[in-house]
């Protein structure tokens, strides 16, 4: 199942929920990017960070 969720606010790309997998990131306040965005920009959190907290 692919469910739209929204779009990246860096770069417009569509994010979906793939089989109930969200195929984004989710930052504070509600912002969504897609994954190139978050891997090109170095002010993002990176998602291969392992941080817990």
């Amino acid at each position: 199942m692919r469910e739209l969720v929204g779009n990246c606010i860096k770069c417009g790309k569509e994010i979906f929920c793939l089989d109930g997998f969200f195929n984004g990131v989710l930052l504070k306040g509600n912002t969504i990017y897609c994954f190139d965005c978050v891997k090109k920009d170095s002010t993002l959190p990176d998602q291969s960070s392992t941080e817990k907290k």
